[in-house]
């Protein structure tokens, strides 16, 4: 059974959406050290719609030379919950469609993977598996910004969730890697 890895770019402030802000910091060897490390133990790879769509032309012309993390998202199997994207539309391979949202369904991939679970950006989907108790491992880029302004990680309303620091670093450019743990729910 592999374990959920979810990775989010965040604010201060905790906004995650449309992260285009994170284009005035560097990225940095030690952001990339991270994910390199991240990938190391995944075999699969789970996006919402919106963030494949927005990944696969961004990505799959992209190779190791260009970015590091690039082999491993082109060759990784895909998982893309979507009750609206069609076989069509799902270029990017190996791409598998899982339907709507679905915690059964994500249980079961997890339960069936010989590694972890990857997923990044993904807004909707990440919050949905951390309300339902699916995500193992947060692990945050933590921008030294505050926006005031768009969808944050818990917003109001959300599900408490109690959660404990693996490691952080603060990187060369002044994101903070932070790794956390989530406890179980309950």
């Amino acid at each position: 059974m592999g374990a959920l890895h979810a990775h989010e770019f965040i604010t201060l402030d905790g906004i995650i959406d449309e992260p285009g802000w994170s284009a005035d910091f560097d990225f940095d060897e030690g952001m990339n050290e991270t994910l390199e490390r991240l990938a190391e133990t995944c075999t699969a790879v789970i996006f919402g719609r919106r963030s494949y769509e927005m990944f696969a032309p961004a990505w799959s012309e992209r190779t190791g030379e260009d970015d590091l993390f690039a082999p491993f998202l082109n060759k990784t199997p895909k998982y893309v919950v979507s009750s609206t994207l069609t076989e069509a539309e799902a270029t990017w391979q190996p791409t598998i469609l899982l339907g709507g949202y679905d915690p059964e369904a994500i249980r079961r991939l997890k339960e069936e993977q010989q590694g972890d679970v990857f997923t990044g950006a993904s807004g909707t989907l990440v919050r949905a598996m951390l309300a339902d108790g699916l995500v193992d491992q947060l692990h945050l880029f933590l921008y030294p910004v505050t926006l005031g302004t768009g969808a944050r990680l818990f917003p109001e309303g959300s599900v408490p969730q109690s959660m404990e620091v693996i490691s952080s670093r603060t990187n060369a450019s002044g994101v903070i890697n932070l790794n956390l743990r989530v406890r179980p729910q309950g």
